[in-house]
């Protein structure tokens, strides 16, 4: 027995299970014999990439400052929840967002503060009788925000909430701006006499 041919390294062995890609394997290998790969003088090392730059939420976040310069911040698009709103059906919600922005002339305030239930429910009514009966269509009426009512939650503020919503001379209130209370009063619109 002869030794066998000395193999080819650098050939990987022929595939038979598909003739014609074997014969154009080895077409491709004999016509690339004498190819050799080109020395390079450049240095193969690429620059790291600048890091990852969010300019456009940068561009936003100023927007909103340079907003915040120029013009008021309308409270009336603000919500924390805490609000009181209500306007009567059939009234457009315009009114309301007036209502909110102070845009109506306070003609009376009624203060809450330090009473009881029964004297704050009593007080409430005959205020809206006085100021209807004097033709004063906007007032505040300032209940607090329930600090002081610990577990119990804002009694002052829930109890103004539903008196004002069954009077019928209440066509529309809210929660005042920060500057006039906040959610610790709520201006009221009555209807005239």
């Amino acid at each position: 027995m002869s030794p066998p041919p000395p193999s080819d390294s650098t050939k990987p062995p022929k595939d038979d299970s598909h003739p014609e890609q074997a014969d154009d394997l080895d077409l491709f290998r004999q016509e690339m014999a004498d190819v050799r790969p080109l020395k390079s003088t450049r240095e193969r090392r690429r620059k790291p990439p600048p890091p990852p730059s969010n300019r456009h939420s940068r561009a936003d976040e100023r927007r909103v400052m340079d907003e915040l310069k120029r013009g008021e911040i309308d409270w009336a698009e603000v919500e924390s929840g805490e609000e009181l709103n209500f306007v009567r059906d059939g009234l457009s919600p315009r009114l309301l967002k007036k209502l909110r922005r102070g845009q109506y002339s306070v003609g009376a305030e009624l203060d809450l503060h330090q009473m009881n239930i029964e004297a704050a429910r009593v007080s409430v009514l005959d205020f809206i009788d006085y100021c209807q009966q004097r033709g004063i269509t906007c007032v505040k009426i300032i209940h607090g925000k329930g600090l002081r009512s610990k577990s119990r939650g804002p009694v002052l503020k829930g109890l103004t909430n539903s008196l004002l919503r069954r009077r019928k001379a209440v066509l529309a209130f809210t929660s005042a701006r920060p500057n006039d209370g906040g959610t610790g009063a709520v201006y009221v619109l009555l209807s005239a006499g």
